[in-house]
């Protein structure tokens, strides 16, 4: 049993990334890991993944890897921040500014941390990927 989804996805990433793989199924798949992937797409890190439906055991994700990330993992403990305080996140985790994302659940939805502050709403820190 796996405490936690989303990590396991990540790191299935990193790993494929790491041996040039191209492509890489994700199981279990979640609507948050799908919502995270999908914002890797739009930002340009990773290709279209597919959902491929397996009956009664669940759904697994088939990602293309375009081999564009660098490091990509959650942020633990899932840290609450308000909108005027994303700056010190950004130099805690990513390596320069303008480089990278961050992955923020707000009330409005899963998005990005520039699409936060341009909303002006704070959330909770969920991953980064650059």
């Amino acid at each position: 049993m796996l405490n936690d989804s989303l990590a396991n996805a990540l790191s299935k990433i990193m790993n494929a990334e790491k041996v040039a793989k191209k492509e890489v199924e994700i199981r279990p798949s979640s609507k948050v890991i799908k919502k995270v992937l999908k914002i890797m797409e739009d930002e340009g890190y990773v290709g279209s993944f597919d959902v491929i439906n397996n009956g009664g055991k669940g759904e697994t994700l088939k990602l293309n890897l375009l081999g564009r990330i660098n490091n990509c993992n959650v942020i633990k403990p899932r840290s609450s921040v308000k909108m005027d305080s994303y700056e010190k996140y950004e130099k805690r985790y990513l390596p320069a500014k303008d480089f990278g994302i961050l992955i923020i659940s707000t009330p409005k939805g899963i998005m990005t941390h520039l699409e936060a502050k341009s909303k002006g709403i704070g959330g909770k820190l969920l991953a980064f990927c650059y």
